[in-house]
């Protein structure tokens, strides 16, 4: 009998404590754009699927949280997070400084490395793809190839999508240098680059890679230096709302740890073939 009532008590016991471990795991909405493989995509079936939806469930597994992803179209991601119509963005948004006027990041999660994309048979002057611009050190050197690109790029039309660093870039650089045509989609800009209806894009090499191993993509090439820093900020980190300092804490924390173990280093090469994971 006293056996029964103590195995009866631990039952209860465990019970209760499995109830409380469980509504201590907190339950989040992350949004994601869903149109900027291989960051984020739908898939036929109607799933998000891509890097930040990988590297958000292990996330969240780690950081002891629940989480559901949602599509959310780019232009209102930001303002949908500020009113909370969900509580995270995962969807290769780039730290800046005018975004943290509005709200929070966590840590680096990837980097970035943005490139002017045309037609092979664009007939611009060559330029060394494998240079670079650091544009937060601002070095003589970097400037120069920018001066350079303004130069051989004057008056042609370059797509890129809205609300993005690289329409920022584009304005402050190149100015009235070149036509800058806005999408809502890089599936878009795509479409008409092939197309010919404009001369070439701007946007982060992770999502060339995918359009250029394509057949759609075969007859177009990088061109210019690979560029980041500055507008383009440190790398790509989870939008939070600035009152979620628990939720970053654990976000960050989850994000060292899969650093640390190569989880993230593992997601990148899957999904992008390199390693694009934040130093």
């Amino acid at each position: 009998m006293n056996s029964f009532k103590l195995s009866f008590g631990l039952l209860i016991f465990f019970a209760i404590a499995s109830g409380v471990h469980a509504q201590d795991i907190k339950t989040i909405k992350i949004a994601t754009e869903g149109a900027f493989p291989p960051w984020n995509a739908v898939d036929p079936s109607g799933n998000v699927i891509g890097f930040d939806v990988d590297v958000g469930r292990a996330l969240c597994e780690r950081a002891e949280l629940k989480c559901q992803f949602v599509t959310q179209a780019w232009d209102g991601i930001i303002p949908a997070l500020t009113i909370g119509k969900y509580d995270a963005i995962m969807a290769g948004m780039s730290i800046t400084e005018k975004r943290r006027d509005v709200i929070e990041f966590s840590a680096p999660y990837a980097l970035t490395s943005n490139y002017f994309v045309f037609a092979k048979s664009n007939g611009l002057p060559k330029m060394d793809v494998t240079a670079a611009v650091d544009l937060s050190s601002e070095q003589p050197k970097g400037l120069s190839l920018i001066e350079v690109l303004k130069t051989n790029l004057k008056g042609k039309t370059i797509g890129v999508q809205g609300s993005t660093n690289a329409e920022v870039f584009l304005r402050q650089y190149f100015g009235e240098q070149v036509q800058v045509r806005i999408y809502d989609k890089q599936d878009s800009l795509n479409l008409d680059l092939v197309a010919g209806r404009i001369d070439g894009g701007l946007a982060d090499y992770s999502v060339w890679k995918a359009f250029l191993e394509s057949n759609e993509g075969a007859k177009a090439t990088l061109y210019g230096p690979r560029i980041s820093g500055g507008v383009f900020g440190p790398g790509v980190g989870i939008g939070l709302r600035k009152q979620e300092k628990e939720l970053a804490d654990r976000f960050n924390l989850a994000i060292e740890t899969m650093k640390t173990d190569g989880t993230l280093r593992g997601l990148s090469l899957k999904w992008f073939g390199a390693d694009i994971v934040s130093k």
